[in-house]
Order: C-alpha cells, then structure tokens, then sequence
C-alpha cells in the first residue's frame, strides 16, 4: 500500500502544478521561478523526452499504459528491496501523472525551462521518472554486485 501511496502522492502533485501552470501561465508564455536558472513556461509536448516521436499521442499513450503495467506487476512481484520499491514507485506516479494528460488532453503539459541553457522543458512526473529509474538503476547495480561479491566469498570459502 505505501508504494501506491507514494506513486499517487507523485501522480497528484504533479496533475495539481500542471492545472495551476494551464490556469495561471498562457501557452508559451512564462514567469520567472528562479531568476536566471528556471522559469515555468506553459509548453504543450506531444511527444516524449526533447520532443521525440512528436505528435504520437495514441502510441505514446498505449506504450505508456503498458509500461505502467509491467511497471506495477515488477513493483509488487519482483524480487526488489524497500528502497529500490519506493524508486519505481516514483516513476509509477510520474508515468501515470504523464499517462492522464496524453488520454485527458492529448499532450503533456510540461512548465519547466533551463534559462541557462538550452534544455527540453519538462514536468514534475519527468522529474520523478528520471530520478527514480536512475536511483533504481543505481540499487538495483549495487545490489547485483554485492549479490556477485557474496557468490565469490562463498565459492572462496567451499575451496
């Protein structure tokens, strides 16, 4: 229940940011957030990440539905620790935070942009989506080389 929780938590802040950014900033238009580092600008991405697959959105949308899916059959089956859970969780709510505005809007609304540098403009659920997976990625090798490590120190012992 905590990781659904936790992805829900996600998936909410993140549609909660983006209806005040559709709300408050006008298409294109944007504020000041930190001056000279980031400002929230209202973009409209019909693709994913820097714009890929642009104007996809029923592909995007279904690849995105089935991931969620593998997503939540590896976050409850897997053999995963606590940690590495609570990161899948993270991206499980950004997935499905960017999965509401494909199936509700037909695009993802993303506000964030690098004043700078010349970056792509993203969301909170990119946020999550990056910084879980990388931090997954990073548990889950530490644990496959201790995993190695313990197999060796055994294998060392039976000689």
């Amino acid at each position: 229940m905590l990781y659904i929780l936790i992805a829900a938590a996600v998936c909410a802040a993140d549609q909660l940011f983006k209806g005040w950014i559709v709300s408050a900033v006008p298409l294109h238009g944007h504020l000041d957030f930190i001056p000279g580092i980031l400002n929230l600008t209202y973009f409209r991405n019909t693709g994913v990440a820097f714009s890929l697959f642009e104007d996809s959105t029923l592909l995007l949308t279904l690849f995105t539905a089935v991931m969620t899916v593998f997503l939540l059959i590896f976050l409850f089956k897997g053999k995963l620790t606590k940690l590495q859970r609570i990161c899948l969780s993270a991206v499980l709510g950004g997935a499905v935070g960017n999965l509401i505005d494909r199936i509700a809007r037909g695009y993802v609304v993303d506000m964030f942009e690098t004043a700078f540098i010349d970056f792509a403009i993203f969301n909170i659920a990119d946020i999550f989506i990056v910084t879980g997976g990388i931090a997954f990625c990073i548990l889950y090798l530490i644990d496959a080389v201790n995993e190695e490590k313990a197999k060796k120190t055994e294998s060392d012992d039976e000689k």
